[in-house]
């Protein structure tokens, strides 16, 4: 008993101070800075090796400053939008939502992108080419979360290839690219997205349908043709 009591200690010891040096970096993130490991510990108040054993890379630690804050948030907005009717409407209350909250956090998340940019182009990366994405698979989550009520219309590979084509437009990726390079205000931004996940959704539906009509008929027996009666005068 008394050793699970020091267990769970440990824990909530562990989370106050991961939760420590989160707060300090998102306080300077929020500044226009990228930290790093180093300046949040002394922010912190904590010893620098401390740090690097909670967050051992720069990019790990600004990561989950920008993923922390936006977690509770896009969890709300996935919720309210699983209470939709169907399953487009599901799709686009999630992107209006997740949307929106990608612009209100905006520079950090930029900041996000740059240091993906700068690992992915930079050479900090050893060795051969890994097929593993440079940043996590939340967003995955929250799209196949978003996708949950297309999961059941869709073969698996057409659900996952849906999971991929809603990608390019749920994030802060499209906001910049609709933004800095299109020149569009923010709504038009958010409209462009929802109308490219939506177009993608149908055709993927569209798909499907096409592809078990085509499967039934196959499967289908062939109609025997009946023969008249042969007159005998």
């Amino acid at each position: 008993m008394k050793q699970a009591s020091q267990g769970s200690g440990r824990v909530r010891q562990k989370n106050r101070m991961r939760s420590l040096l989160l707060r300090a970096a998102a306080s300077l993130v929020v500044q226009g800075k990228a930290p790093s490991v180093t300046e949040v510990a002394d922010v912190a108040e904590v010893s620098r090796r401390t740090a690097y054993r909670y967050f051992p890379t720069q990019e790990q630690l600004l990561t989950e400053v920008s993923l922390e804050r936006l977690r509770p948030q896009v969890q709300a907005a996935l919720s309210a939008a699983a209470k939709r009717g169907s399953p487009a409407e599901t799709l686009d209350a999630a992107v209006a939502a997740i949307q929106r909250l990608a612009i209100e956090n905006e520079a950090l998340l930029r900041t996000i992108v740059r240091l993906s940019l700068e690992k992915r182009l930079g050479g900090q990366r050893r060795g051969p080419t890994k097929s593993v994405p440079v940043r996590g698979s939340r967003r995955v989550d929250w799209i196949e979360a978003a996708l949950a009520p297309t999961r059941p219309l869709l073969t698996a590979s057409r659900f996952q290839r849906l999971v991929s084509g809603v990608s390019l437009c749920l994030g802060v990726e499209s906001l910049i690219i609709l933004q800095d390079v299109r020149a569009l205000r923010q709504e038009q931004s958010i409209e462009i997205c929802r109308w490219a996940a939506k177009a993608m959704l149908d055709s993927a539906l569209r798909e499907q349908k096409k592809a078990s009509s085509k499967i039934r008929a196959l499967a289908r027996p062939p109609q025997r043709r009946s023969v008249a009666p042969v007159d005998s005068q």
